[in-house]
């Protein structure tokens, strides 16, 4: 899967300065990207345009050559399936862990019982098993952020992406977290994301994209 913006503008309303300026990028499954930048030089909405959830004002989105924002409802809605945002302040679904890991995957028509097994495999991969029956008014907040990744990762979508998912992740969980989505990457999911924290390095190769001001600034291979 690629996503290319080309020459992307956007702006909130009632707001004058623009959140986004003539932004060009791609991003691939398999691929691995970090998004750098102050707070307020545009990354999450970046991060909303390229998952497919905000419409530019001006540029376009392509999806494997074809114009997003013109395809009929029913094309968008499948390749929206193919991708996945994870907001840094994840809104969970009542009832418990499992419940919400198993969601995504119970709405595409996979069994109860296949959903859980594959949930509970997802959980246990990252460490947070033992809250599987856990009630999510009881999770904390990087326990409530770590459901709703793992929510994601369930469907397997060939790009993730991820609005700060190691803010609220002690040390040890932040590792967990790298090395899950290290295994994903392997089997060809795209990951892009956003954060503050020094332990990316840990992803190995990634290309790193930092904002400001709205737009690219630099842009480079880590290795």
């Amino acid at each position: 899967m690629n996503i290319e913006l080309v020459n992307v503008w956007y702006r909130y309303s009632r707001v004058e300065d623009w959140a986004l300026r003539g932004i060009s990028i791609s991003f691939r499954s398999g691929e691995v990207i970090y998004i750098d930048g102050p707070n307020g030089s545009g990354k999450t909405t970046l991060l909303k345009i390229a998952s497919l959830i905000y419409r530019p004002l001006q540029g376009s989105v392509l999806v494997d050559g074809n114009n997003f924002w013109n395809l009929d409802e029913d094309s968008k809605t499948l390749i929206r399936r193919r991708v996945m945002y994870v907001h840094d302040r994840p809104i969970l679904l009542r009832g418990t862990v499992l419940d919400n890991v198993a969601y995504g995957l119970h709405i595409r028509g996979v069994d109860r019982g296949s959903a859980f097994d594959t949930s509970m495999s997802i959980l246990s991969v990252l460490g947070i098993d033992s809250l599987a029956h856990t009630p999510i008014q009881r999770l904390s907040t990087g326990q409530a952020q770590l459901v709703a990744i793992a929510r994601a990762l369930a469907i397997k979508p060939e790009i993730l992406f991820l609005d700060e998912p190691f803010s609220n992740l002690d040390r040890e969980k932040r590792l967990a977290l790298i090395s899950t989505l290290n295994q994903f990457r392997a089997r060809g999911m795209g990951i892009v994301f956003s954060s503050h924290n020094a332990d990316v390095m840990e992803l190995g190769k990634h290309r790193r994209v930092v904002l400001g001001g709205g737009t690219i600034i630099d842009a480079y291979e880590v290795v």
